[in-house]
């Protein structure tokens, strides 16, 4: 089964997890720094972000993936998955930030929003579809 909305997605996420990664190599290679941060409150900020994005991504491909083969590819589930690749895009560059921005709280907000929007969407596809199947023979006698 083809999924496009999760390949795309993905896709979209394994370069931005690249381009994450990238930003605190640029920081350790131009500051000789092997290992952690070294008190380079740059490059923790930057750390943070990738982990961030690394926590939040595999349970959102997930949900993207089980709820496009449950229902397959419509128009709101494309546009969740644009929304999400901006959000942890903004969020990348928010978190270079000393303080709170615009950009840091708005993408962890859609982040949030679609994580949760996909979650309702699989128990609805879940819980909605069952009621719409008949018992098994040897269950309906008991």
């Amino acid at each position: 089964m083809l999924l496009p909305i999760t390949l795309t997605l993905a896709a979209a996420c394994a370069l931005i997890n690249f381009w994450l990664a990238v930003r605190c190599a640029r920081i350790r290679v131009g500051a000789k720094l092997l290992h952690g941060d070294s008190g380079n409150m740059l490059l923790a900020r930057r750390m943070r972000a990738h982990a961030n994005f690394i926590e939040y991504t595999p349970i959102v491909l997930i949900l993207f993936g089980l709820v496009e083969m449950a229902i397959g590819a419509p128009l709101w589930l494309w546009i969740g998955a644009m929304i999400y690749v901006l959000a942890r895009i903004a969020h990348g560059f928010g978190m270079d930030a000393d303080k709170p921005t615009a950009w840091r709280a708005g993408g962890a907000l859609l982040t949030w929003i679609v994580m949760l929007g996909l979650a309702v969407a699989a128990l609805y596809v879940a819980y909605g579809a069952t009621r719409a199947v008949p018992a098994p023979p040897a269950m309906a006698q008991v």
